[in-house]
């Protein structure tokens, strides 16, 4: 940990309890209604342990993620100020984000809501724990952007193996698999559903870690260079299987969270 900055992380916090049977009631009622997006937070709050506070350990082990916790930025109310972000240049990250936003009715402080809706002995405490655990709801969506998976059942899935692969958790992993197997049930087999899923979670692999980046320097730059710069591969084999989804007429293209 960095010398020039102590993380306040509350003394009385307990370590997640392990429920598998839980999240294993928690991913039934997300299967049957995938827009019911509080499953997915209860899910990892059963499933993921310490996870939180290692991947925050790993975060203050980077030069970029020290600065970004010196900064503290809260990012739902710059985000969903789209005004600003539609006066970016066409291709920019903060202009294709306003215009996803836009398209699939979503808000940063809608994910907000729905993330606190919920009774979580862990939101009781306020500290930098708290502060990287928002962080990571908070730029779910921007990583859809990033990463070029979309908000269907397919690339939700995909786009947890992603990141998982940049930020662990046995709970993303689930849901990761879980969904992959819920679509292949249905889905043709030339759509190899199984590569399309590890060509995410290899991708997340191989980029630079998403969550330590400054977010707001990101938004007036073309997300074609951003993706150059952080080594994000095109997603060729999720883009061919959702074709092929679409012109087979097979829906399990809902959106998932």
């Amino acid at each position: 940990m960095s010398a020039t900055v102590v993380a306040n992380i509350d003394p009385n916090r307990r370590q997640p309890k392990f429920r598998p049977l839980k999240a294993w009631s928690h991913m039934q009622k997300l299967i049957a209604n995938k827009e019911d997006t509080e499953q997915v937070f209860l899910i990892i709050e059963s499933l993921n342990g310490n996870n939180l506070q290692k991947d925050f350990e790993r975060f203050l082990a980077s030069d970029r993620g020290v600065e970004e916790l010196q900064k503290r930025t809260y990012l739902p109310p710059i985000l969903d100020q789209h005004g600003p972000l539609h006066n970016m240049p066409e291709g920019s990250v903060g202009r294709t984000y306003a215009e996803f936003m836009e398209r699939e009715g979503l808000t940063a402080a809608g994910l907000v809501t729905e993330s606190e809706t919920r009774e979580s002995d862990w939101r009781d405490y306020d500290d930098d724990l708290l502060w990287y655990a928002n962080r990571l709801r908070d730029t779910h969506d921007m990583v859809h952007i990033l990463t070029g998976y979309g908000r269907d059942a397919l690339g939700e899935a995909t786009l947890l193996g992603f990141t998982h692969s940049q930020n662990g958790g046995l709970g993303i992993r689930f849901i990761n698999f879980m969904g992959g197997r819920e679509i292949s049930k249905v889905a043709p087999k030339s759509a190899n559903i199984r590569a399309v899923l590890r060509e995410g979670r290899e991708h997340g692999k191989v980029a630079k870690r998403i969550i330590e980046q400054d977010i707001l320097a990101l938004l007036p730059r073309q997300l074609e260079d951003v993706r150059a710069e952080l080594n994000i591969n095109e997603p060729a084999l999720y883009k061919r299987a959702k074709s092929m989804l679409e012109d087979a007429g097979i829906q399990p293209l809902a959106a998932a969270a």
